[in-house]
């Protein structure tokens, strides 16, 4: 079994994507927009992206804008929990993702270890943690 995160967005995703491609030094890849698609859709909205997915070292996760006529409850569908065995690497990464958008929860030490919550300035929930 492989479970996936798949993260929606207001027309921003390849905006939202560029930025955690860079965080996490990844690639967009897959990348399909609405202009081709069989789909009922505006053609203003047309070079949206309907899939694309972002793969890197112990990266991967799919995104799209959703169409128009779906409502997206902005950033609460989801939250992303990344791991990283480095304690001064986790916390880089918290203040990167929590930059213009709310934290939740400092990151700092906890039962288990060091952990933080945010919501990144594109409305997606994140969880970072690190064992030491």
């Amino acid at each position: 079994m492989k479970l996936q995160a798949y993260l929606a967005f207001n027309g921003n995703c390849q905006e939202a994507l560029n930025y955690y491609a860079d965080l996490f030094n990844a690639e967009i890849k897959n990348r399909q927009t609405y202009e081709d698609k069989k789909i009922d859709v505006p053609s203003s909205f047309r070079q949206k992206l309907q899939h694309a997915e972002l793969k890197g070292k112990n990266v991967h996760f799919m995104a799209y804008d959703a169409a128009p006529d779906t409502p997206i409850n902005h950033g609460n569908q989801i939250h992303m929990s990344v791991e990283i065995g480095n304690k001064d690497e986790a916390q880089t990464l918290f203040k990167n993702l929590s930059s213009g958008g709310q934290i939740h929860h400092n990151f700092r030490e906890r039962e288990w270890g060091y952990f933080g919550r945010c919501t990144d300035n594109y409305g997606i929930n994140w969880m970072v943690n690190s064992n030491n």
